[in-house]
């Protein structure tokens, strides 16, 4: 039986050092080499892999870069001065680049927003849309089950009292958390402009006020205070801060916006987050 055995190993033995010397050959034989300045590039570049440039990673941003003749400000993550430095070592001239970051543009945190129904469901924004819309009682509002923030690969993304909220000073501009939200309520805008309408809802403004107590109500106060078509009123009748030449932030308090849906970013930002046993009701 031991014979047997021993039989059996080195029977196994040479099998495995037949195929281990056939991967060894074919893998040097269609070796690739890989091309030094491509690597260079890939170091180069920020290696968030996020896929806000369109490519599947930065490795494959790097080839483009490199033999197709793709811009290196494609990244859409690369600081001023990591931009600088890949396009001096390219050998072309950086091109000057605005910094974008996200807004989501809603206000209905769960101290604002109506409740119309106890969501027991997939405690995710897609699923939860499919099914019925969450508990919030506006239809265009944030779901506020966080698939944005679980999407954001530098964390800029923060949920309080229901409501996502981006730190512009982490978020990169990526764009993956505007892919994911299912009511297409964010949208990346130049990090210079701080202070937007959070309100996006297309019902008639008697309907959004029962609904949520931020809601524009597109009364029309901060297009007359601006007075220079710097707030404009859409097709739908939500209003939205003209980002190519966005008013001045004391807008927010001249305007005496009767909802506060009008804000600036830093007040936006400072929704404190409700107690637990105001949640459950």
């Amino acid at each position: 039986m031991s014979t047997t055995f021993l039989a059996a190993v080195c029977v196994v033995g040479i099998i495995g050092l037949i195929l281990g010397c056939l991967i060894a050959f074919t893998a040097k034989k269609f070796d690739v080499e890989a091309d030094p300045k491509v690597e260079k590039v890939r170091e180069l570049l920020p290696g968030a892999n996020c896929g806000g440039c369109g490519f599947a990673g930065c490795a494959d941003l790097a080839d483009a870069i490199v033999n197709r003749g793709i811009s290196p400000s494609r990244c859409t993550v690369i600081s001023a001065a990591a931009l600088k430095n890949l396009s001096a070592f390219l050998g072309v001239e950086a091109e000057e680049k605005e910094k974008m970051t996200a807004v989501v543009f809603c206000g209905g945190s769960l101290s604002r927003a109506a409740r119309k129904a106890q969501y027991n469901g997939i405690m995710d924004c897609r699923s939860a849309n499919v099914a019925g819309g969450g508990g919030k009682a506006c239809a265009y509002g944030c779901i506020g089950y966080g698939c944005c923030a679980r999407a954001c690969p530098f964390g800029a993304i923060e949920m309080r009292d229901g409501l996502a909220v981006v730190h512009p000073e982490v978020c990169r501009g990526c764009g993956k958390c505007v892919t994911v939200c299912p009511r297409n309520l964010i949208r990346l805008v130049p990090a210079s402009v701080k202070i937007h309408v959070y309100c996006s809802s297309a019902d008639k403004p008697a309907a959004r006020r029962k609904v949520c107590s931020a809601a524009c109500i597109s009364c029309g106060k901060c297009i007359r205070a601006d007075g220079q078509g710097r707030v404009e009123k859409q097709e739908n009748g939500t209003v939205r801060i003209n980002c190519e030449n966005p008013p001045d932030i004391s807008l927010a308090e001249t305007a005496g916006c009767p909802t506060g849906a009008l804000q600036t970013e830093e007040t936006h930002r400072a929704i404190q987050p409700i107690s637990p046993k105001e949640t459950q009701k």
